[in-house]
């Protein structure tokens, strides 16, 4: 049943994603402090999916879906920073951004969705 739950694959997916632009900015650009950043940011998002749809009741599920929400927001962040630094090319950031921004409007969704 979770394996087919677009959120879960899809954030996932995402982490994966991100791990490598971590590696390659640490290996790289020696660049450690940002590289770290995104990666705690973009990996977050799926755990705490993951954690939030554990079994808990409706209101706490949007508590924690709240969680990677900002998660997510945090990430995009990071990227619009390691854009503008010229720490990623601009096609690196178009695709991971749109990834993000994808995950974004589905985790408002399930949030808007959960309140009724």
């Amino acid at each position: 049943m979770e394996k087919d739950n677009p959120i879960l694959k899809k954030s996932f997916a995402f982490a994966v994603r991100v791990v490598k632009p971590y590696k390659y900015l640490i290996e790289e650009k020696k660049e450690f402090t940002l590289a770290k950043q995104i990666l705690r940011s973009g990996t977050s998002v799926g755990a705490n999916i993951e954690e939030a749809i554990g079994g808990y009741s409706k209101k706490k599920f949007r508590a924690k879906m709240s969680i990677p929400n900002k998660e997510i927001r945090e990430t995009k962040y990071w990227l619009r920073l390691l854009k503008e630094t010229d720490f990623v090319s601009t096609n690196q950031f178009e695709s991971l951004y749109s990834d993000a921004d994808e995950l974004a409007k589905m985790l408002f969704r399930i949030i808007q969705n959960s309140k009724t």
